[in-house]
């Protein structure tokens, strides 16, 4: 093109704007004839599993194949579910011929539900990168998102190898003798001598002592608010999704240690009861129905609740209640039905910290209007705070925590008045 323009005012110009016009066509043919030449060019195949993660970063493998005797570079698009709000996933790579190349990227679900595939779209170009050929495959699939397993199995790897540790799980010393008698066996140096069972030692002529293990068959039953105020976000997720992850883990590791696992979901109405129990559909069962859970937009009935569990539940239970107060006078709303709640059960009631207030509180402030929503932030903060005494003054247990630290934070508490005795 310049050399057109300046062949306008120098005519001589215009021999070379042609030649090279003439080579340029020239070689665009000859690249459109590389890779139009044959009909099967590249091959592509999208793998993923038939359920991902939520809140997790779950695998796809796309495996390409270059049926070209020439080396080519690939764009591959994939067509991604509307879902995951990702507009800009673009991957490049040099395939050398007669090759075959496989690479991996990850995606990070924030919502159950199903979500579909579209086609897999390769962009080819030769060495000369005139000309660009596409090759679509057909590769929708449709692919159910279900509550957090991989952290389920995370945690159930820790348990069974006796290093929950390394996940932030705190060792609880226990209190006494909270346990189970198990059987009788000879004295070996180090036993507790408190343990000697001295009619057995009678008979025996020789120190016997009694072993105790882990009081078992436990109920321990994770109760979901899905009413309005579990729909706040936190990192793409509900609040409803982190409760609905929590639950799943702390379900596993209870029946892991020989308790019961149920589920109750409620909001306004009642929506779901899974009756406490450790037979091995158990977990199968919990991971359907906490599948199923969607956030409600009307206020919880808390009232319904605590007639539901009295009538299901006759015997004594951990009742961990996954629900959020952003203010005292809300909680106290609810104060009569947790106590009635907690005369019958053990219960804990878990609430999440504001985590945007927080950040607030430690940016440095430079207004006046900063110092005065410094002010309101610290007196959410400091409500927060009030709701957790509050809570205790009626011998009610409770665990604040930022969503990210919840699975954790549910877990130490269980350990802990399980190690108690209090259950």
């Amino acid at each position: 093109m310049v050399l057109f323009v300046f062949g306008y005012f120098f005519p001589a110009v215009t021999v070379f704007a042609k030649a090279g016009l003439f080579i340029l066509v020239l070689v665009s043919v000859v690249d459109t004839l590389l890779l139009f030449r044959t009909r099967r060019g590249v091959f592509g195949v999208r793998e993923t599993g038939d359920r991902f993660s939520n809140g997790d970063d779950n695998d796809v493998h796309i495996t390409l194949e270059n049926f070209y005797k020439v080396p080519i570079r690939a764009v591959v698009i994939d067509e991604l579910p509307p879902q995951l709000q990702l507009r800009d996933q673009r991957f490049q790579m040099a395939l050398p011929p007669s090759s075959k190349k496989t690479f991996t990227y990850s995606v990070r679900p924030t919502h159950r539900g199903v979500y579909e595939f579209g086609a897999l779209n390769i962009y080819v170009t030769s060495t000369l990168r005139l000309v660009s050929r596409r090759f679509k495959f057909d590769q929708q699939k449709q692919v159910a998102v279900y509550p957090s397993y991989i952290q389920m199995r995370k945690y159930e790897l820790l348990a069974i190898s006796h290093n929950l540790a390394e996940a932030g799980i705190k060792r609880v010393r226990r209190v006494g003798h909270t346990l189970e008698f198990d059987r009788i066996r000879e004295y070996v140096q180090g036993d507790d001598y408190r343990t000697i069972n001295w009619k057995a030692t009678a008979r025996r002529n020789d120190f016997m002592v009694n072993e105790y293990q882990d009081e078992r068959s436990q109920q321990i039953y994770s109760v979901i608010d899905k009413g309005r105020v579990m729909k706040m976000p936190f990192k793409g997720m509900s609040l409803l999704d982190y409760a609905i992850n929590a639950s799943l883990v702390i379900s596993n590791i209870a029946i892991r240690k020989q308790d019961k696992a149920g589920i109750v979901t409620f909001s306004h109405t009642l929506d779901t009861v899974v009756p406490a129990d450790r037979k091995t559909s158990q977990m199968l069962k919990i991971l359907e129905v906490l599948y199923r859970q969607k956030t409600q937009f009307l206020e919880s009935n808390f009232e319904l609740l605590y007639a539901t569990l009295k009538q299901k539940m006759r015997h004594r239970s951990l009742i961990l209640l996954f629900t959020n107060f952003e203010t005292l006078a809300s909680m106290k709303r609810q104060l009569d039905y947790l106590r009635k709640i907690g005369f019958n059960h053990l219960l804990v009631v878990v609430f999440f910290e504001n985590t945007e207030l927080k950040q607030l509180l430690d940016k440095p402030t430079k207004t006046t209007e900063d110092i005065y929503l410094k002010t309101i932030a610290e007196k959410f903060v400091f409500e927060k705070r009030q709701i957790v005494k509050e809570l205790e003054r009626y011998g009610i247990h409770s665990i604040l925590t930022a969503p990210q630290n919840l699975t954790v934070n549910s877990i130490n508490k269980y350990l802990e008045l399980k190690a108690r005795g209090l259950i």
